[in-house]
């Protein structure tokens, strides 16, 4: 019964040899196995496994001297064509050579390979595999020809002097960008890959005679212990590698800029580039880093230091312009002058809402406006920001939910949040103005000051790759207060920032003469 669902001898032989040959591709495809000296056998693997990339390309050809069979394997959408064409075919089929010698393609970068794991890995990188047969090693021809885009100015880091050339998405380019500045033997490159299914190639740039050996066996053993499916962009490789993932305070800068990612190099720091990331890493920095701009150095230096000055200006009053209002209407009113105060008191009549939750309530709103107006395009993102403020605030205002000189406090606050160079630290200065609202509501003045004391004592505490993040505050560096609060003339800063532990503290003699 049922016997007619029973296979045959003959399906039962092709289930078996179906079987088998399955079993002998699983045996053969692993990443140490090496090539066939068959041609047809290796392709037919090849066509296994990559048979869910219908996009695969095997160009089978001969070779015009020996008229031996060839394969080249590629996947197009990786790869530079013309190269393909120009410089590979067109030479293996038109040139008269013999097999035991060179290859006659103009290629610059050629490899030979052996095993199955270093063919999958280069012809998903974008390279293409050159396979001969009655040879069980192929070659890995460098053709990679992927989508980028041109360099444009940079979007985040706007400068009036500087280069108006901004990092891609392709490392080996932003590599080259940085070698341009400093064409020097003493510049290192360092690579790693990391990742188990999408293998990202992190690069690390340095002076060898300058950084710290210390800092680099760090930062290279954080690196390496990473085990992850992918890396996908910079910020998650930075939460893997930063000193105090809980911190609100940036540990590792972030720029977009080739001028910014080679002044650090130059004072003793390390720049991390991820390929397929249109920025790169700048480690270790300090809290006074994220003050710094580029134009800092191409502007005169009084008019750049009265700059830096309204930078950690603006810093304070994002920080405590919101909770000094809180807590001097709330708790320490005596202290407003009596004509302001009753400005204030006839302001806040019809608000139905305290001090704190006013100020909350604003804050918040705020803070939607501006996330909305990053993620809509820009013509409307800059009309929701204008139209949208003017029409919310004066419409908060004559309903009595907020008051005029709250409307002030916020837009005063924005204002100099914008004035802070680096995004991420503008970010984690208007997350800590709610804990120092909340802080003033409870204790007033006592709880601003308790709430700077705590900030401060945090950043005292943080590192950087194991360096100090507050000097040359703490621990305190006179030398390098030259380019802290205020930035001195370039010829008087001689010597690096001893913060980054670079080998030689002098960088340059006192370029002036005196008249």
């Amino acid at each position: 019964m049922f016997d007619f669902l029973k296979p045959s001898k003959g399906k039962r032989s092709f289930l078996h040899k179906q079987v088998s040959t399955h079993s002998n591709f699983q045996k053969k495809k692993s990443a140490d196995d090496v090539l066939d000296s068959d041609l047809t056998h290796n392709t037919e693997i090849l066509q296994q496994v990559f048979s869910q990339a219908p996009d695969l390309v095997i160009r089978r050809f001969s070779i015009n001297a020996s008229k031996s069979d060839a394969a080249l394997v590629y996947l197009p959408g990786l790869t530079n064509k013309d190269a393909i064409n120009n410089h590979v075919l067109k030479p293996l089929m038109s040139s008269s050579f013999e097999l035991d010698k060179e290859l006659p393609i103009t290629i610059g970068d050629v490899e030979v390979v052996d095993t199955w794991g270093q063919i999958e890995s280069a012809i998903l990188g974008g390279d293409s595999v050159l396979l001969l047969n009655g040879q069980n090693t192929g070659y890995r021809l460098d053709t990679k020809g992927w989508p980028q885009r041109q360099l444009n100015d940079p979007q985040n880091e706007i400068a009036l002097k500087g280069a108006h050339q901004g990092f891609v998405e392709t490392g080996t380019q932003n590599i080259a960008l940085i070698r341009r500045y400093i064409p020097h033997h003493e510049l290192m490159l360092k690579e790693m890959t990391i990742g188990l299914r999408g293998k990202t190639k992190v690069s690390l740039l340095y002076l060898r005679d300058v950084a710290s050996d210390d800092v680099l066996r760090e930062l290279e053993t954080r690196i390496q212990n990473i085990t992850v499916d992918a890396i996908i962009n910079t910020g998650e490789l930075i939460e893997f590698i930063e000193d105090n993932p809980y911190s609100p305070f940036p540990q590792i800068m972030l720029t977009e800029r080739p001028d910014t990612a080679v002044s650090h190099i130059l004072q003793g720091r390390f720049v991390i580039v991820l390929d397929r990331s249109p920025s790169v890493l700048i480690a270790p920095t300090n809290f006074m880093s994220f003050f710094q701009a580029v134009d800092d150095y191409g502007t005169r230096w009084l008019v750049s230091a009265f700059i830096r000055v309204s930078r950690f200006l603006a810093f304070i009053i994002t920080l405590f312009f919101p909770a000094s209002y809180v807590a001097f209407i709330s708790f320490n009113f005596e202290v407003i002058p009596m004509e302001l105060l009753l400005s204030i008191a006839e302001s806040r009549i019809k608000v139905p809402f305290s001090p704190v939750l006013e100020a909350v309530i604003m804050e918040t709103i705020l803070e939607l406006m501006r996330e909305a107006a990053l993620r809509l395009p820009t013509p409307i993102g800059q009309t929701i920001g204008i139209v949208g403020g003017i029409i919310i605030g004066q419409a908060a205002v004559a309903v009595g939910i907020v008051s005029n000189i709250m409307i002030i406090v916020v837009a005063v606050t924005a204002i100099a949040s914008y004035n802070i160079p680096n995004y991420d630290m503008s970010s984690s200065i208007r997350l800590l103005r709610f804990p120092m609202m909340l802080s003033a509501a409870m204790f007033g003045v006592v709880g601003l000051v308790v709430g700077w004391m705590t900030i401060v004592a945090h950043l005292v505490s943080l590192e950087s790759l194991g360096t100090p993040y507050g000097t040359p505050l703490a621990p305190f560096r006179f030398a390098d207060m030259k380019d802290a609060f205020l930035r001195f003339p370039l010829w008087t800063m001689k010597s690096r920032p001893k913060g980054t532990g670079a080998i030689p503290t002098i960088r340059q003699e006192r370029n002036r003469t005196k008249r």
